[in-house]
């Protein structure tokens, strides 16, 4: 009873951390999923989003327009690790390592300090909500209410010609190639688009805990990984409506896995290595299940 009584106290919480780090998901899902390119910079435009956004706030700006100023950096920042990639040739990998080493020392420029507190500045939350910010459960709503947007608007874009075209750089670079289409320009533009939807949910992240640091992408990229993965296993991605669900579904269970595993007694330390096993556990399984098969 007890283990469950601890559960239930961080379902709100959890929930809402959930539908911030959806975000995230859906940014690590553009360019693993969608152009089959391998992309480290969400662990940079996560932070980034947070400490555009805060240092807006603490400038006195809206923080609408706080958001739409850090997506604006969240572009700029994909866009440069794909320009690193195409034009010096080197792999998508290291060039986002690069741009994300990069971002460390451009955030705390941004900031002027390695953190900003927003405690005392308008958000999203209090101006939609209430005064205080509101409860976690409404702003697990309000949350999920902008995600159903942001889906929407992902997957009319996928079903636009650009979008369509986009989709096929990431099925075929040279079969696109060939039929003329100018990949360079879709790969900037789908891990610009990447680094938008990362940098939107360190805006968000921002708000939700009242201050930006320069750390907070830490092991961002593991858990947008973590939910990418668990949540086409359980929703699937045979349609598009499906490959974009998955993100956010696997964000949203992998939070509950985290509550659970948190109820349970694990420190909040030991959370990266459970992540870690996690995904490795996922990924391990068709290969081990063909070697039972093969077996029998």
């Amino acid at each position: 009873m007890e283990i469950l009584s601890t559960y239930l106290n961080l379902l709100p919480v959890s929930l809402a951390q959930g539908a911030v780090y959806a975000f995230v998901a859906l940014g690590v899902m553009i360019p693993f999923r969608v152009l089959s390119l391998p992309d480290l910079t969400s662990e940079g435009t996560f932070p980034l989003g947070g400490a555009v956004l805060a240092t807006l706030l603490a400038a006195g700006f809206n923080p609408v327009a706080g958001l739409l100023v850090a997506i604006g950096a969240g572009i700029l920042a994909g866009g440069a690790t794909a320009l690193i990639h195409l034009l010096l040739k080197i792999p998508s990998l290291l060039a986002g390592i690069i741009v994300l080493t990069m971002l460390f020392s451009i955030n705390i420029r941004i900031m002027g300090k390695p953190n900003t507190a927003i405690f005392n500045y308008e958000t999203i939350f209090t101006e939609l909500l209430n005064a205080d910010g509101g409860a976690p459960l409404s702003q697990f709503a309000l949350l999920m209410a902008i995600i159903l947007g942001v889906c929407g608007l992902l997957f009319w874009f996928l079903h636009t010609e650009i979008g369509v075209a986009l989709r096929s750089v990431g099925a075929n670079q040279m079969m696109s190639r060939a039929q003329g289409l100018p990949t360079k320009w879709y790969i900037v533009g789908g891990l610009g688009l990447a680094g938008a939807l990362s940098a939107f949910g360190g805006a968000i992240m921002a708000q939700f805990q009242s201050y930006a640091d320069v750390t907070m992408g830490a092991g961002v990229l593991i858990i947008g990984l973590a939910s990418t993965i668990l949540g086409e296993a359980l929703v699937g991605t045979k349609t598009l409506v499906r490959q974009i669900a998955a993100p956010v579904v696997g964000a949203l269970v992998y939070f509950q896995v985290v509550a659970v595993a948190l109820a349970l007694g694990m420190e909040p330390s030991d959370l990266r290595l459970l992540t870690g096993i996690f995904v490795l556990c996922t990924l391990a399984a068709p290969l081990i299940a063909k070697r039972v098969a093969r077996m029998r």
